[in-house]
Order: structure tokens, then C-alpha cells, then sequence
């Protein structure tokens, strides 16, 4: 029978972090987080872990790791919602029932013995982050930030007893040689009210940042599962985004100096990180320099629009900002995530005919 021990010293830390590194030797398409950075993530360095309660555990089965997972205890997700949720996250198991189940019923004791009374994920560590387990699209590598799973997992989560909560939409579109007639119609309206985009530099970064998560937590606290982005996380976003973003494909709409709008499009550095391998060595950084060059995907990561300037056109001259850019240096962009009856920000996505090619469900139980 498999037995299941709460992460406690640096070793139990090391088989949690290098459990997906067997999980998925043979998958060509799993995309491994450089070690250095998961022991950064998983330490009180990450403001995450500092504010909430979290426990990790791993599970060993004949003397052999064969599962983890993470239990969640969102403050800021409770003062909000006031819904006696916590959160399971960083689920990794081999294709066995008695490792999942353990790993599932550990963590939901222990948030029962919290006084909680549902749990949901996978979430790692909010919304904010990478959540959900892929339902569709298996066939395609995940682009940066975003999770790939087994298909067995959501055959574990059903079979212990989870049901869904919500499907997260991941579309994806070729950049054309011209965007659609509506998109720049909609540039055009914008203009008229006296909006423009500027780049955001080196030297503008975390301020810019900072008129992002403004934006972000006044257009987007409505929409389900919400957590707002708090100034040490975005702190410790920032510091992982400065040194790969783009400034010409990251942007803020203004009007007479107030930002309106934001996007953020990253290359798809997840084809550098295949070569890597969570490593970084000499040899590593010398494959990711030659792979780099060979980057033609870019993710849409971050896109909000002020409350009172929506429908005005700004979200048409952010995407012809930032795709005047794109065209030309990348083959195809992907928009996620995106909540399946996320109906508005759905058809941004198909303004510029994106079509849904990932899926992900989050999961719910009662305790």
C-alpha cells in the first residue's frame, strides 16, 4: 500500500520536484520548469506561501515516489468569495487509484479539519497561475506558463469522486498578413477618443506592471474563481517576466496619461525549456541560444481593459499594436486562458479568429 508523508526537509522537497521528471520521461511534449526556479517557488521567497497556508506531500509506493499534491488554503480567495473553499494543487501521480486516492483524501481531511467545505483544482497556486487538467489538445506541446497533463488524470480525479467546476478555453490563431476589417474599425474608434498604446520599457517595468494589476483587479473581479493580484505577488511576477518579456508586444493604452488598457504577448519559450531539461548548465544555455532563433508561437498571457472603456475600442488597437509586431517574427499566437462562458473576452478571441484548440477542467467535491 502506498504511504504518504508531508514535505518537511530539503530531501522530501527534491522527490516532490523531481517526481514529473518520471512522471512524463516518455512524453516529447511535457515542458520542464528549471529546478533552481521550482526550489525558489516552493520557498518562503514566493509571497504565495508567506500569506497562505500550504502543505505539500509525496507519496512512495514500494519504496518508489509515485504521487504528490498540495493543499491550499487561500486567504485572499476566502475573505472575497466567503465560500468555504480550499484548493488541491501540483497533483502528479503515476496511473495507479491507491496513489491517487490517498493523495486526494489526505488533502481533503486536511482541509476539513480546517472547517472548509469543498474542495477545487487543480490550482497552482490560484487562479492566477497554471490551473486545471488538459481535456483536449494532447496532441500539441503546452505553451509557456500553461500545464499539459495526462489524459489518466481526469480519470483518477472522477474516480475519487470529483465532479467538474469549469472548463478553461485555450484558442489559437495564425497571425495573418492583415487582421480582420472589424479590428482595426475598432483601432480606429479608440483613436478618435484620444487613446494611443506605448511600449513599456526596461525603466517603466514595475510601474507599468503596477497600472496592470490595477486594471486587472478592477476588470476581472467579477469573473469566477477571482483572486486579486496583491503587490508582493505581482512583485514576484514581475521579477520571473522582466527578463523574457517583449516590449513591443507588451503595451498600455492610455488616454491623456491614464492607462486604459494593457496586453502582454511572451514568446513561446517553452521550446527552450524542452532542451534545457530543468537544467541550467553551460550546455543547457547553449541549446536554449540556439533554440531561441527558432521561436515562432507567442501566448497572449496578460489582456485587461479598464472598467468604463470597454465597447470603445480600445481591445481592436491593443491587438494592432502588439500584432504589428507579431507579424512577420511569429507563425501563430494562442489566447488563454479563457473561461468557457467568458462570452466577451471569447469574442476578442474570435475577432482575430482564434479557434478553441486546448481545453482544461478544473474540479470540485464536497467535503
Amino acid at each position: 500500500m502506498p504511504e504518504i508523508k508531508e514535505v518537511r526537509s530539503p530531501s522530501d522537497l527534491k522527490d516532490f520536484i523531481k517526481l514529473p521528471f518520471s512522471i512524463y520521461r516518455n512524453d516529447p511534449l511535457w515542458t520542464p520548469e528549471l529546478i533552481r526556479d521550482q526550489r525558489e517557488y516552493f520557498s518562503e521567497k514566493n509571497p504565495f506561501l508567506r500569506e497562505n497556508r500550504v502543505r505539500l506531500y509525496v507519496v512512495k509506493k514500494n519504496g518508489k515516489v509515485t504521487g504528490r499534491i498540495a493543499s491550499i488554503i487561500n486567504h485572499t480567495h476566502l475573505r472575497l468569495h466567503n465560500d468555504s473553499t480550499g484548493f488541491f494543487g501540483f497533483f502528479e501521480s503515476v496511473d495507479d487509484i491507491d496513489t491517487a486516492s490517498i493523495l486526494f483524501r489526505t488533502v481533503e481531511g486536511d482541509l476539513k479539519s480546517e472547517g472548509l467545505k469543498r474542495i477545487m483544482g487543480p490550482m497552482n497556486f490560484s487562479t492566477n497561475e497554471q490551473c486545471g487538467f488538459l481535456i483536449e489538445g494532447f496532441d500539441s506541446p503546452p505553451m509557456i506558463m500553461t500545464p499539459h497533463t495526462p489524459p489518466y488524470y481526469n480519470g483518477l480525479a472522477e474516480e475519487s469522486g470529483y465532479t467538474k467546476a469549469k472548463d478553461l478555453l485555450a484558442f489559437i490563431t495564425d497571425v495573418p498578413d492583415r487582421l480582420p476589417g472589424k479590428v482595426k474599425r475598432a483601432a480606429s474608434i479608440a483613436e478618435r477618443q484620444g487613446i494611443s498604446t506605448r511600449r513599456v520599457s526596461k525603466k517603466t517595468f514595475m510601474e507599468d506592471l503596477r497600472a496592470f494589476q490595477e486594471i486587472y483587479n478592477n476588470s476581472w473581479k467579477d469573473n469566477w474563481g477571482f483572486v486579486p493580484l496583491g503587490d508582493e505577488e505581482l512583485r514576484f511576477l514581475g521579477k520571473k517576466l522582466k527578463p523574457v518579456y517583449v516590449p513591443e508586444m507588451t503595451l498600455v493604452a492610455e488616454k491623456k496619461g491614464l492607462p486604459v488598457g494593457f496586453i502582454a504577448l511572451l514568446p513561446d519559450l517553452n521550446i527552450v525549456l524542452r532542451k534545457m531539461k530543468g537544467r541550467l548548465t553551460p550546455l543547457s544555455i547553449f541549446r536554449a541560444m540556439m533554440e531561441y532563433r527558432k521561436i515562432r508561437q507567442a501566448r497572449l498571457l496578460l489582456l485587461g481593459i479598464r472598467p468604463g472603456f470597454r465597447h470603445r475600442g480600445v481591445d481592436g488597437l491593443l491587438f494592432r499594436d502588439a500584432f504589428s509586431h507579431v507579424r512577420g517574427r511569429y507563425d501563430s499566437v494562442e489566447f488563454s486562458w479563457i473561461l468557457e462562458d467568458n462570452l466577451p473576452v471569447i469574442r476578442l478571441a474570435e475577432m482575430v479568429n482564434g479557434e478553441v484548440y486546448k481545453r482544461y477542467r478544473i474540479y470540485e467535491k464536497l467535503l
